[in-house]
């Protein structure tokens, strides 16, 4: 399944889309590490926790634990692929657009401001009015749809 099919909507897709860029950029990085832990988790042998508590026995133990690692690694690989996907799709778009475009966008739909501190931020940098700042982030998303999905 493509990666566009879960941002259909469009106008609405592209926020979500443009919301989980930095959940994207974060999962290439740090994938690499998260696997080299899971491979560590799955080797070596454990010991009893100094407790006091009886523990039973599990013959098994060792090989679910590497079962549980393979599926651990499993699961980071598809996310890693999902999110190459989601990038390989969203950056060309999302470079297309212009520095001041960019910084709108990423000061409106970042979760680090409210909208209203987010306007006001907008409206300082380029020395607008609020009204000024929300049409220049509906021109900067608008572009961004038609960059992603086209005329509609």
């Amino acid at each position: 399944m493509s990666i566009i099919w879960k941002y259909l909507d469009k106008r609405s897709a592209a926020v979500d889309a443009l919301k989980d860029y930095n959940n994207m950029r974060f999962i290439i990085e740090h994938t690499d590490d998260e696997i080299k832990a899971a491979y560590e988790k799955m080797g070596g042998i454990s010991s009893q926790p100094p407790d006091g508590m009886p523990h039973t026995h599990n013959p098994n133990a060792m090989e679910d634990r590497m079962v549980k690692g393979i599926e651990e690694i499993d699961i980071l690989k598809e996310r890693y692929r999902q999110a190459a996907e989601y990038m390989a799709w969203f950056l060309p778009a999302w470079e297309e657009l212009s520095e001041d475009e960019r910084y709108v966008l990423e000061t409106f739909y970042s979760d680090s401001e409210s909208q209203t501190s987010a306007v006001y931020s907008i409206c300082d940098r380029f020395g607008i009015e609020r009204s000024s700042a929300y049409n220049k982030k509906n021109r900067a998303l608008g572009r961004l749809v038609t960059l992603l999905y086209g005329k509609a």
